[in-house]
């Protein structure tokens, strides 16, 4: 098999940590969390003790200053252990990622260094109960009042949205100007007008608390604004590929892990005489489905690179979102099958792995949206021959 050459020596040393931190800290107490629909924010405080959150975030706002394998490394173990509640990509590679490119020098050394230790959580406040991937029709409003903006307006399926301390919130400044009205604003959570609704029941991911938030006058200061006025589009669209990347790591590494679990499976248990593995249809399926999880695994470990030399396309990071998402889902599915009536049931983590599989194919751009930027851009490429 393709070995992967990424990592280095460090960064498989600090692998052996994280992995320690998973199986101590979050494996023993997920299923608890699953019942509670959130993570305790103790957890948030032990990952920062770690240096597990904010990896990349400079020393001189409290980071480590450390390249981005860490925190891909982080992403992996996680999801390698089944531990879908922890927050903590959104938080790291999202709402940091947001404020160490465009924060102004203040904002970062106010909000950052309390993400990186996790007395504060970070939450991105993008998706309205009528705008989901259409981020230009977003309608919650921030109109000027002086030094200040006054925000109204609603946000659903926020992650960390329950214990968000800084939300990076998507607004209308002018809803006139389409996509150039939009601007960025960072939202504290003891804002006054500010409010959390319930969390929100999920098909999957229920350790995850999932909230609608609701802003009625809420005042923040100018100095909150995240950017410039009007900007707020065109930077959303400057992370879209790292937040695709982020989905195809993730489904890459849970995909491989439903396999190997699915293996361990049919080749201890038994029918008719001979193990499970031993059927034709059962060697068929995981050979076909090893094969796909290796091309996915090369595809995306070549993203990675590229992204950290600055050079990953937006249409190789939507082929291989798309790619890694439809192939994490299917494999959830037939190796689920594999499991016959055990896979059913929830204490089996192939169960769990089926339910929170689902949201990759929404979740950081529709399949739909992948679909139509790769057939676009075939179109273009076509054009220009």
């Amino acid at each position: 098999m393709i070995e992967r050459s990424l990592f280095n020596e460090e960064h498989e040393l600090f692998r052996a940590t994280v992995r320690r931190f998973v199986e101590k800290e979050i494996t023993p107490h997920h299923a608890q969390w699953e019942r509670d629909g959130i993570v305790p924010r103790e957890l948030w405080l032990k990952a920062g003790e770690q240096g597990l959150l904010c990896c990349t975030v400079p020393e001189e706002y409290g980071g480590l200053g450390l390249d981005y394998l860490f925190d891909v490394v982080v992403f992996e173990e996680l999801w390698r252990a089944g531990a879908s509640g922890p927050g903590f990509l959104i938080h790291t590679d999202l709402v940091a990622t947001y404020i160490l490119s465009f924060g102004t020098e203040e904002q970062k050394r106010r909000f950052l260094p309390k993400m990186v230790t996790g007395e504060w959580i970070g939450a991105l406040g993008m998706t309205e109960p009528h705008a989901g991937s259409d981020l230009k029709a977003i309608r919650t409003r921030a109109t000027r009042d002086g030094d200040d903006f006054v925000i109204n307006g609603q946000k659903v399926f926020i992650s960390n949205g329950q214990h968000a301390d800084v939300l990076v919130c998507a607004t209308k400044t002018d809803r006139d100007a389409g996509a150039k009205g939009v601007t960025l604003f960072l939202i504290e959570g003891d804002r006054e007008g500010f409010r959390r609704g319930r969390n929100l029941e999920k098909l999957g991911m229920h350790a995850q608390d999932t909230s609608e938030l609701f802003f009625d006058n809420v005042r923040v200061p100018a100095s909150n604004m995240l950017g410039s006025e009007g900007d707020g589009f065109s930077l959303m669209m400057t992370k879209l590929s790292q937040e695709r990347l982020a989905q195809a790591i993730r489904s890459a590494t849970v995909a491989e892990t439903i396999i190997e679990w699915t293996l361990d499976y049919t080749t201890q248990r038994e029918a008719f005489g001979k193990t499970i593995f031993d059927f034709q249809n059962t060697q068929f399926k995981l050979a076909e489905l090893k094969t796909q999880a290796t091309l996915a695994r090369v595809f995306t470990d070549k993203c990675i690179e590229l992204f950290m030399q600055g050079k990953l396309d937006p249409v190789d990071a939507a082929m291989a979102k798309m790619y890694t998402t439809e192939l994490h889902c299917k494999a959830a599915d037939e190796c689920l099958q594999l499991f016959g009536g055990w896979g059913y049931m929830w204490e089996y983590p192939i169960c769990r792995a089926y339910a929170d599989a689902r949201i990759t194919k929404i979740a950081g751009g529709s399949i739909e949206i992948m679909k139509t930027i790769i057939a676009r851009a075939m179109k273009s490429e076509h054009d220009r021959r």
